[in-house]
């Protein structure tokens, strides 16, 4: 059996608002710390049955950044569900709910 960890390291201001986000996998073959300005982290609580999450984003990441972090990440999300479940009419109900958020995003954008 294998072991495998996924570090994460979160520099905080006086106030306790995220100023560095960085992270490292070992299985990723990188060996330093690498920086992102967003995380979301689900985690299935077993004895619970329930999901924790952890949403932390840094000073500086731009409002058009999180929607386009959020758009993303629900098409992955979708994508996800299919290899998860097999349920492929959810999971494009879950991609196109994806799509017409980048489309709003996109429309704002260009206005």
């Amino acid at each position: 059996m294998k072991n495998s960890e996924i570090n994460f390291k979160i520099t905080l201001d006086e106030n306790h608002i995220p100023e560095k986000i960085e992270w490292q996998a070992e299985d990723s073959g990188e060996k330093e710390l690498k920086e992102c300005k967003s995380i979301m982290l689900s985690l299935w609580d077993k004895k619970e049955r329930n999901t924790l999450r952890i949403d932390l984003w840094t000073k500086e990441m731009l409002i058009d950044e999180m929607k386009h972090f959020y758009y993303q990440s629900i098409l992955t999300m979708g994508d996800a569900y299919e290899r998860a479940t097999s349920d492929k009419e959810l999971a494009d109900e879950i991609r196109n709910l994806g799509k017409k958020m980048g489309e709003k995003i996109r429309n704002e954008l260009f206005k």
